[in-house]
């Protein structure tokens, strides 16, 4: 049972990246998909789709990559978690120059809210993982 584990977490990662890709890709061409009709039918489904999306992005990304760190500037930092920080950015960024976008500032701190909070989420997972196997 746990081999399966370890390969369907970066399995689910791998689709879950796949499917916001695909949503930007509907997105930037302008088409239309139940999930946006879905997220307008709700207040500030945006703003809570983007804190969703890139803060479970984070927090699949960080497991899969087994809670892999790395240290900058003497701050301990989760991989998966510069990994989603750098992907958020260049894809808010790119709407700029997208035709059927706009750059909008409030959804980049949407992302960068959900990817906190997830962070912290990893850091408290990591930890029980831990203790749990220290416990065993």
């Amino acid at each position: 049972m746990n081999q399966v584990l370890k390969t369907l977490i970066p399995l689910c990662a791998v689709v879950f990246f796949c499917f916001i890709v695909w949503v930007i890709y509907l997105a930037n061409t302008g088409q239309s998909s139940v999930f946006f009709q879905f997220v307008a039918r709700i207040p500030y489904g945006d703003k809570l789709g983007h804190f969703c999306l890139f803060g479970l992005l984070t927090l699949a990304t960080n497991v899969a990559f087994k809670f892999k760190s790395f240290k900058l500037y003497s701050k301990e930092l989760f991989l998966g978690t510069a990994l989603v920080f750098i992907f958020v950015v260049i894809e808010e960024c790119s709407q700029y120059f997208i035709p059927n976008r706009t750059f909008d500032l409030m959804d980049l701190s949407a992302d960068f809210i959900g990817i906190l909070f997830f962070n912290a989420v990893t850091s408290y997972l990591k930890k029980y993982t831990l203790n749990s196997k220290v416990t065993q």
